[in-house]
């Protein structure tokens, strides 16, 4: 789990804030969804705003589809610097949203400072190893992600 469950030191926050998962979103074009990943980890105050069109850049360089229905949007290395604290937001799609011609149902936008990233990317992969772990996820709710992503339960 991300640190065990432990929180950000310094602001006191998790890197999965309950907030930060959106159940049953709509389709929408690749842009649009990467923009409202990025924006919700701006709002929780992970990253500065430039750092979503620095995730916009990957998508350009580097697809974050990782297969299994999983996309994986993050910032290009030069935006690190955009980073405030580590975070994830997730967004479930039930039906699927295109990523480039293949259909992904769950959005994970990673903001990982320092060697952070590292950690998030294995546990994510733990997680979600089995495609089975995909569609299960989608009949979750926020608080059964949350547990799943973080192994402790909401208050």
């Amino acid at each position: 789990m991300f640190g065990y469950g432990k929180k950000n030191e310094e602001k006191n926050t998790e890197l999965l804030e309950l907030k930060n998962i959106h159940l049953n979103c709509r389709p929408g074009e690749k842009e649009a969804v990467i923009r409202q990943v990025g924006q919700m980890l701006c709002q929780s105050g992970c990253v500065e705003e430039s750092y979503i069109e620095a995730m916009l850049k990957r998508e350009l360089t580097f697809p974050t589809n990782i297969g299994n229905g999983i996309a994986l949007p993050h910032g290009v290395e030069e935006a690190k610097k955009a980073i405030k604290r580590s975070g994830i937001a997730v967004m479930v799609f039930p039906d699927g949203t295109d990523w480039g011609g293949e259909m992904v149902k769950l959005v994970i936008g990673i903001a990982g400072a320092g060697e952070e990233h590292l950690e998030i990317l294995s546990v994510i992969a733990e997680c979600l190893a089995d495609p089975a772990d995909v569609d299960r996820i989608t009949k979750c709710s926020a608080e059964e992600i949350h547990t799943m992503f973080t192994g402790k339960r909401c208050s």
